[in-house]
């Protein structure tokens, strides 16, 4: 018998599975899914707990992307949005890109998190032939979310320390929409006692959120960004809107987080404020 597995929305979510530490899939499942998107994941790694930690247990899982793989095309699953965080090799960047070529349609979003490095250094997994994948693989987006570090490594620009003008921002996003994403948000940039989201779109327009700093630095924030932005695009949201949006339910988490005593190695307690996300 043939079933029709695509009658609700649905997002795939390339990316590990974490165990503890709130990031990556622990984080993108429930929030995608109480953004009533279906998520379903293929993973890259699985994870005992993250990489922070003084020890953590990881198995690779790119061994198993394309069996993984060819078991959804037997299924014909057709995805919405497609969405990926974290890659750890160039082979994984390959078979992201083969994975978009497979079942990317003219109705899927695709929105990628090159996430590179933070506080103007690359990760140590990040090799220059990493970053030249990853600039590959952001020609295929339709959304990206990079911080001020990873806006940098993609277009090849010097990172300073201190304050960045408006206009050096402005042309980052210039020179990253070149690539082809519709939509890019440089997120999280430093702006004295605020940290700021600058936001660019169809219209051309560069736009600015700013949430006031709160509470301390913690993993996984990133990881709730993006998955709301890819579940609101998939509903139809505005971007703008959207950006706000994230960046207020993760000022909301991390309060929370600090309020209950949450070590930061353990991420943020997103699941005290998951009622506060509506789609």
């Amino acid at each position: 018998m043939q079933y029709n597995h695509n009658i609700q929305n649905k997002v795939a979510v390339i990316n590990d599975i974490t165990g503890f530490g709130r990031c990556s899939l622990a984080v993108s499942i429930p929030v995608i899914s109480k953004l009533k998107v279906q998520c379903c994941f293929l993973p890259t790694a699985i994870l005992s707990n993250h990489t922070g930690f003084d020890s953590y247990f990881l198995d690779d899982y790119t061994r198993n992307f394309e069996n993984y793989e060819n078991e959804w095309k037997k299924l014909n699953l057709q995805f919405e949005g497609i969405y990926t965080g974290f890659l750890g090799s160039a082979i994984q960047a390959d078979l992201v890109k083969s994975f978009i070529n497979s079942f990317k349609t003219s109705n899927t979003i695709i929105c990628i998190d090159p996430i590179m490095g933070d506080e103007g250094k690359k990760y140590k997994s990040y090799t220059t032939q990493m970053c030249l994948k990853m600039r590959d693989l952001i020609r295929y987006a339709d959304i990206i979310t990079p911080n001020l570090t990873e806006a940098c490594i993609l277009t090849d620009t010097p990172f300073h320390e201190g304050k960045w003008k408006r206009k050096e921002i402005e042309n980052l996003i210039f020179k990253l929409s070149d690539f082809g994403p519709k939509k890019i948000v440089i997120t999280g940039i430093s702006e004295g006692n605020c940290l700021a989201n600058y936001c660019f779109d169809e219209s051309g327009k560069i736009r600015v959120t700013r949430q006031h700093k709160v509470g301390k630095g913690r993993g996984g924030t990133g990881d709730i960004f993006a998955s709301i932005l890819i579940a609101d695009a998939i509903n139809g949201k505005d971007f703008y809107s959207s950006v706000k949006k994230a960046s207020h339910f993760i000022r909301e988490c991390l309060v929370i987080s600090d309020k209950m005593g949450i070590p930061t190695t353990d991420g943020v307690a997103f699941e005290e404020c998951l009622d506060f996300l509506k789609a």
